[in-house]
C-alpha cells in the first residue's frame, strides 16, 4: 500500500474502476498544511446540524492541523480534485496498555454521501493501521445512524456495547454505539513495539 498517491476505489468493493461511471475517488495521505481547511469545512456541518459529532463549536483549521499531526493515519478522499471526505485513526486512550488500539472515524462531505466515499476511505485506513502494528480499532457511532452502523458492520466491526444517554446536544440525550474490529484475530501476542 503506497504511503502517498491514490488508492483507486469503486463504490462497491474496491478496485480501479470509476465511481458510478462518473468520477474516481482518489484517496491519499493528508497534508495538515494543505488539507486542514477542507477537513474543517466538511466537519463543521456535522457539529452545527447533527449529533454525529458531540462537539458544539466547529474546530478551526489550525486545530484540525494539530489533530492531523497527532493521528496515526489521516487519509483524504477527493473526487474531481475537490475534497470529498476524510478518515483517521488516532490513539484510543492515553494509558500505555492501550497503545495497540486506535479510535477511527470518517466524515464525508454533504454532497458526496452515498457515493462510496466511506468505504473508499475506510478500506485503506484499516490496511494502513494494521501495517502500523495496531491490533484493535474502535468506533463510536452516535445513534441513530443506520448508514454508519451499516458501513462498520459491512467492514467487519462488531457492536460491543452502547453508552446510553451519554451525550447532551440539541436539547436531548443521545446514545453512542461502540464497535470494535480485531485486526489480528489469529494472533495471541505479545504485540510488537510500535514505531
Amino acid at each position: 500500500m503506497p504511503q502517498n498517491g491514490s488508492f483507486p476505489q469503486k463504490s462497491s468493493v474496491g478496485g480501479d474502476e470509476t465511481l458510478s461511471g462518473m468520477a474516481e475517488i482518489r484517496v491519499r495521505d493528508a497534508d495538515p498544511a494543505v488539507d486542514a481547511p477542507g477537513c474543517a469545512a466538511i466537519y463543521a456541518p456535522y457539529v452545527l446540524k447533527t449529533v454525529i459529532s458531540f462537539e458544539e463549536v466547529p474546530p478551526s483549521p489550525a486545530r484540525f492541523g494539530e489533530r492531523m499531526r497527532a493521528a496515526h493515519v489521516w487519509l483524504m478522499a477527493e473526487i474531481d480534485g475537490r475534497t470529498a471526505g476524510f478518515a483517521y485513526g488516532s490513539a484510543h486512550r492515553e494509558r500505555a496498555a492501550y497503545r495497540w488500539a486506535a479510535d477511527v472515524a470518517i466524515y464525508v462531505g454533504e454532497d458526496e454521501r452515498g457515493r462510496g466515499v466511506g468505504r473508499a476511505l475506510y478500506v485503506p485506513l484499516i490496511e494502513r493501521l494494521t501495517a502500523a502494528g495496531l491490533w484493535t480499532l474502535c468506533a463510536g457511532v452516535a445513534q441513530p445512524n443506520p448508514a454508519s452502523n451499516g458501513l462498520h458492520e459491512a467492514l467487519g466491526f462488531t457492536p460491543v456495547g452502547t453508552y446510553r444517554r451519554i451525550g447532551w446536544k440539541f436539547g436531548a440525550w443521545h446514545d453512542v454505539r461502540w464497535y470494535q474490529l480485531d485486526l489480528r484475530p489469529e494472533e495471541s501476542g505479545p504485540p510488537s513495539p510500535l514505531p
